[in-house]
């Protein structure tokens, strides 16, 4: 592999990984990662199907009454998944005001009164939760952006008010702000008396329609499944966190699927019947098994092709990363095999992972196994997490195990062949 072509390509990479606004987008998702998992996992906790004998909706119901206690999900839904447009436009904002070293919190809070004052109000005078949620998922990106941008432009002009010292910290910044954010939310006013007179149409429902409806029907196809997969890998080849540097632009798309799917899953809707096949947990739970990858099946192929107490370093290296690996984390692995940059593994480590994206997308969409209805966090090990993104399906575990079988007898001819080429080397 040319070096040159290789450093260009890293560097790139790295730029793009760096740059200011999608760090700040990542950031802002993660900062929010928790509420949307507890608010998958209410959902999910409401919905639990009977396991055999245990049937936990039924126990609950008899104790506190038919659908009384399921109040307290739909209360932790509406304060997580049901306003994350909301959470966002805070979020995203104070990451990029932080990256900037201005005043996150004003940044914050006047990212959220600007999406606030865009918000369709409903006919009693409340803000329509259609928008605060998912659907107004772009929107609150491009709010917490270009208000931060205009909060920077005005600060670093000195368009603030000064105030004498000695006066509190805290009361400095808020006059500080003062003068920005009048002129922030008056700019926004205008624009919505204009978007309201001209148009007649919400900017929601215009970026809705023009922008994320688009995204969202491309991202739950099967190629662009693919793409993000390979995408995904290539980094991690190149030594690049592929996962951080792809996250910024996949969260956007991604997250609404599955809150669509948890949204008619709360509703009764079997999760056989949700419409999107490819989410943020079809990826994590059925391609992504002990890391990018699927290296959980890397560590079991490196044991099986080392049997009993014969020695070799990869076997000293699976057994260093299994514990890791268990919980979905395996930069142990990847770089103490290594992957990185090893042209060995290059093909098994593209590959697996593409070829699983390939059979997991139709098992889902052919009905043979549920579709993902929850989201659980990226280190709860697999089988498990099979069992809870398709709400509660057995399914979902037996596509897990295939998929690692799968991925074993793909590894094992390439864990010979780097095997061999490392005894050759040692023994040179």
């Amino acid at each position: 592999m040319d070096n040159r072509f290789v450093q260009r390509f890293i560097e790139i990479a790295g730029r793009i990984g760096a740059q200011r606004h999608l760090v700040a987008v990542r950031d802002g998702f993660v900062a929010i990662m928790p509420l949307i998992i507890i608010g998958s996992l209410a959902v999910l906790l409401n919905n639990f199907p009977a396991f055999g004998p245990v049937d936990l909706v039924g126990f609950l119901n008899s104790i506190f009454g038919e659908g009384n206690w399921q109040n307290v999900g739909g209360t932790v839904w509406n304060g997580s998944f049901a306003v994350i447009g909301l959470l966002i436009a805070f979020s995203v904002a104070y990451n990029l005001a932080k990256s900037y070293d201005l005043d996150g919190l004003a940044a914050g809070l006047i990212s959220i009164a600007s999406f606030i004052m865009l918000v369709p109000v409903t006919e009693d005078w409340g803000l329509n939760f259609a928008w605060l949620g998912a659907q107004g998922l772009f929107v609150a990106l491009i709010v917490s952006l270009i208000t931060t941008e205009l909060f920077r432009l005005l600060v670093k002009s000195n368009i603030t008010i000064k105030m004498p010292d000695g006066v509190p910290e805290g009361v400095q910044r808020s006059f500080q702000a003062l003068i920005p954010t009048a002129l922030i939310l008056l700019l926004v006013g205008i624009f919505q008396a204009l978007m309201t007179v001209v148009a007649e149409i919400s900017v929601f429902e215009v970026i809705f329609n023009v922008i994320q409806a688009p995204l969202q029907g491309i991202g739950n196809t099967l190629p662009a499944a693919i793409v993000v997969s390979f995408l995904n890998h290539l980094l991690w080849f190149f030594g690049l966190h592929g996962t951080n540097i792809i996250g910024s632009v996949i969260e956007p798309i991604y997250l609404p699927l599955i809150e669509e799917n948890l949204a008619l899953f709360q509703q009764g809707v079997s999760a056989f019947e949700v419409p999107y096949t490819v989410t943020k947990p079809f990826l994590d739970s059925f391609v992504f098994m002990g890391g990018s990858g699927t290296t959980i099946a890397l560590i079991i192929a490196i044991f099986i092709v080392v049997r009993g107490k014969q020695k070799h370093p990869y076997k000293e290296i699976a057994k260093l990363s299994t514990p890791a690996g268990i919980f979905n984390i395996n930069e142990p692995v990847i770089f103490g095999l290594p992957i990185v940059l090893n042209p060995i593994m290059l093909i098994p480590f593209i590959l697996i992972p593409v070829t699983l994206t390939i059979v997991s997308f139709f098992a889902l969409d052919l009905g043979l196994v549920p579709k993902t209805v929850a989201i659980v966090p990226w280190t709860t090990p697999p089988i498990l997490s099979g069992y809870l993104v398709t709400g509660g399906d057995v399914r979902g575990i037996i596509l897990q195990l295939f998929n690692i079988a799968l991925a074993v007898v793909m590894y094992i001819p390439f864990v010979i062949a780097g095997m061999r080429t490392l005894n050759k080397q040692n023994e040179g």
